[in-house]
């Protein structure tokens, strides 16, 4: 099994490069998150975001699953499902989802407003898709599971977590009436189970052992890792690669090759610490070029420097063997592209993500020419010009990692594989 994970704060551009990659496997397996993910591909001049789906599902041969360490809302779900069967793709019979997965109850979404918004200036940014509170009930062992539906007790469970969470509503003042919302998730309820429910840990077990091939999707990024990310600016899943084994039940000896995608510079959406943050016309000028909105939320993202203290540390968490670099395009018009190689943390130089990333935190950086030149055409490594390729040695042997594949364009079309530039591991 191979794993593939957002190096940074998400939205790297993981949907396309599994939709790109995915001809190379049998199965493509989400482990974790839930419809907080966006997930961006385009092809033959369309646009298709997933949030739930993983993304191999547009590829006929390809097996797709739904682990147990994802949280599904069966409203959004559906939605997604009737998108795709709207362009004719047969989803149910690609699709398979665990019997763990745990279910995003009406009143999650309730909690999660209420919750965020009592933390006034102290927001984290959340989506409001009930993620946090899904995965609060999971780990209080008082969730409910896809698995669940098939139980005569079902409605029995149903009521008792909705009695605790409209409790913890009224304590917030915010107790609304979701008697519509109610009804329209246990119709979505109802088109869940005519999906095929499997044991995941079992199933993957039984595939490998025939000799399929894996590949396992993350969605956020490392640095929203709930351990070891910019926490408590966070999200409520282990997003490094250690999540796909508790996320899909596979032995960590199964993993073999992990590959790490990181933009070519940064971008963060929602509250958080951001080192290398630009609030000026550069940082526009990225957002416009790179049209870094939210394909969730729609929020216009933060956008920054490449930060190679904060990527190196994301490529230690997860033992990458191989980085893929997204957006190379966006650095069309700029002259000198900065990269930030060191912080200076209380007047010392450090090149180690801190404990506390909310901290005063001043990035050291290095200079680099920027290509100036449209690269969204080029589609071999010959065309690179030789400041892209030097920007990319120059990542490479800062963080000990080959960099094998570069997007220059938002079309899956546009990503090149490139052969290894000799870089030198530190």
């Amino acid at each position: 099994m191979d794993v593939l994970l957002g190096l940074q704060w998400g939205d790297e551009g993981k949907g396309k490069i599994v939709d790109v990659l995915t001809p190379d496997y049998d199965v493509i397996a989400r482990f974790q998150g839930g419809p907080n993910a966006g997930h961006t591909l385009e092809f033959n001049g369309q646009k298709h975001v997933l949030h739930l789906i993983p993304s191999g599902i547009f590829h006929p041969k390809t097996l797709n699953i739904i682990g147990n360490g994802v949280v599904l809302d069966p409203i959004i779900f559906r939605e997604e499902v009737l998108k795709l069967e709207a362009i004719g793709i047969d989803v149910k019979s690609k699709l398979v989802i665990s019997r763990k997965t745990h279910l995003i109850l009406p009143t999650h979404c309730a909690l999660d407003a209420a919750q965020e918004s009592s933390k006034g200036s102290l927001k984290i940014g959340s989506t409001l898709r009930g993620i946090g509170p899904a995965y609060t009930d999971k780990i209080a062992r008082q969730g409910i599971r896809v698995g669940d539906i098939q139980s005569p007790d079902f409605q029995r469970r149903y009521d008792k977590l909705k009695k605790t969470h409209t409790d913890q509503l009224n304590f917030f003042g915010q107790l609304t009436d979701l008697t519509l919302k109610e009804k329209e998730w246990f119709e979505a309820l109802d088109f869940l189970r005519f999906f095929t429910l499997v044991d995941c840990e079992y199933l993957i077990d039984q595939m490998l052992g025939e000799g399929k091939t894996f590949l396992a999707e993350g969605a956020q990024g490392s640095l929203l890792d709930i351990d070891f990310g910019s926490y408590p600016f966070v999200t409520s899943s282990n997003t490094i690669c250690a999540g796909a084994c508790t996320g899909l039940g596979v032995a960590p000896s199964r993993i073999k090759n992990v590959y790490g995608i990181f933009k070519a510079y940064c971008t963060r959406v929602g509250s958080g610490p951001f080192p290398t943050e630009l609030e000026n016309h550069t940082g526009q000028q990225l957002r416009a070029q790179g049209r870094e909105f939210g394909s969730t939320t729609g929020r216009p993202r933060r956008c920054g420097w490449l930060d190679l203290v904060a990527l190196k540390y994301t490529v230690m968490l997860n033992g990458v063997t191989e980085l893929i670099m997204t957006k190379a395009d966006v650095f069309t018009d700029i002259e000198t592209i900065k990269v930030a190689t060191s912080y200076i943390i209380n007047g010392e130089e450090s090149h180690h993500f801190p404990f506390d990333p909310v901290q005063e935190i001043t990035p050291v950086y290095t200079d680099l020419p920027g290509w100036k030149a449209d690269i969204s055409s080029i589609r071999t490594p010959e065309e690179m010009p030789s400041e892209l390729v030097n920007y990319i040695s120059f990542i490479e042997n800062k963080v000990g990692v080959p960099v094998r594949w570069v997007s220059v364009g938002p079309d899956r079309e546009a990503t090149i594989r490139i052969p290894s530039l000799g870089h030198q591991p530190k």
